[in-house]
């Protein structure tokens, strides 16, 4: 057996260690989330009670008694009579009378042929009333995510289906694990830790697999978390900020008695969330632009490449720093027009909880995103140097390739 031979051989052994792996761990993941969502107590749906939310299609419109209110900006107010067909859940087919009342706060106005969610109250074995919750979104929220995996996949390829694939793996860790644990009364801030760390390798091998560029923005991703976390931790002890001064607070305070719910580390693990996509985004913008020039200069230094990674971190960081915070000036611009409405003077407005609140948020997430870059190239640099592009010519593998692409030449 020729050397060539051997080589292909173990590089077919490397893939199926490689894929053993890959399925144990999705084996692992799938149980957890499994674990984690199952045996909850929660509102309990039996043949004579239970409360569902279903959806229905709007047969016709009975009686319409609405009219126009322009100190609403036109919205129609009042009620309507609507006839509807239940087009899912245990009562599906039934058609049922339901009276819909629109006001500026709650306004479902629908017609012939829309669809909308309903509530559905059982009271008995086959008694049950009727009511409008909301529009029926789920098609277009469907059809808006589907637009935005096109346009990755368009733009970015391959590489932008495995984007789109690690921001479903992030979606799915913070809402299917995360959550539920946190609910039953796990500390929120080890499992936000391990969700970082989690989502930072999954996200980075998605993108490029295990390569020194990646490892040192995975690396440097989770130092820059850690240090939004450190401020995110003082603050809430200097300034006297949880979750008890949320708005959330009242409802959160409920789940607690029922679930056990430990609300004193919900504001450190949102303060991380925030920051977890703002840092990983710098920091393999960081990492790429130190591995591309590492390619370019094989001859370069462990400290010339440092210095670069630090420059080109630092003229990202003020872009990054805005997005992050312009986030969540948007998410609360209503809240901002309120307070401005009221003509809070300077002393009320900087010591209500809702401006500490965003403004911690804010700051932590922004030194975060600073202090990642110098993590980055801190780690990716000598990474790079002993691992790099013109490091690999010699690992396993490597030669036995080279050779193969010759002989197809």
């Amino acid at each position: 057996m020729t050397e060539g031979q051997m080589e292909e051989k173990r590089d077919r052994r490397r893939m199926a260690v490689k894929v053993a792996v890959i399925v144990v761990l999705l084996a692992v993941y799938g149980l957890a989330l499994y674990w984690a969502n199952s045996g909850w107590n929660g509102y309990t749906v039996t043949e004579d009670s239970g409360t569902e939310y279903e959806r229905a299609k709007v047969l016709a419109v009975l009686e319409d008694n609405t009219v126009t209110d322009e100190s609403y900006e036109g919205y129609s107010v009042g009620s309507t009579r609507l006839e509807l067909r239940i087009s899912s859940g245990r009562y599906k087919g039934d058609v049922v009378e339901v009276t819909n009342y629109l006001s500026a706060l709650y306004n479902v106005d629908v017609g012939e042929g829309d669809w909308v969610t309903i509530r559905i109250d059982t009271t008995g074995v086959g008694v049950y009333s009727v009511s409008i919750y909301n529009y029926y979104r789920t098609p277009w929220l469907v059809l808006f995510v589907a637009i935005f995996a096109l346009a990755l996949v368009a733009l970015g390829g391959f590489q932008g289906l495995r984007a789109f694939l690690g921001l479903i793996f992030a979606f799915v860790s913070t809402v299917f694990l995360l959550v539920p644990l946190t609910l039953r009364g796990y500390p929120s801030v080890p499992l936000t830790m391990a969700l970082v760390g989690l989502t930072a390798a999954v996200g980075f091998y998605l993108l490029g697999g295990w390569q020194p560029k990646t490892v040192g923005a995975a690396l440097g991703c989770i130092c820059g978390v850690c240090f939004a976390a450190l401020l995110g931790a003082l603050a809430s002890q200097v300034i006297h900020i949880s979750a008890y001064q949320s708005d959330e607070a009242e409802a959160l305070m409920l789940a607690q008695a029922e679930n056990g719910l430990q609300l004193r580390g919900l504001f450190l693990s949102s303060v991380l969330i925030t920051a977890l996509g703002a840092v990983m985004d710098i920091a393999m913008s960081v990492a790429s632009s130190m591995d591309e020039l590492k390619a370019k200069r094989p001859d370069i230094t462990t400290q010339e490449l440092f210095l670069s990674g630090m420059r080109v971190g630092r003229d990202a960081t003020g872009t990054m720093a805005n997005t992050l915070v312009l986030a969540i000036a948007g998410a609360s611009f209503n809240m901002m027009v309120l307070i401005y409405s009221y003509q809070v003077s300077f002393t009320q407005l900087m010591n209500t909880d809702f401006v500490a609140i965003e403004l911690i948020r804010g700051v932590a997430g922004s030194l975060g995103i600073i202090l990642a870059v110098p993590c980055v190239a801190a780690i990716t640099a000598p990474l790079l140097t002993r691992f790099g592009p013109d490091q690999m010519r010699d690992l396993p593998g490597q030669k036995a390739a080279r050779q193969r692409s010759a002989k197809k030449r």
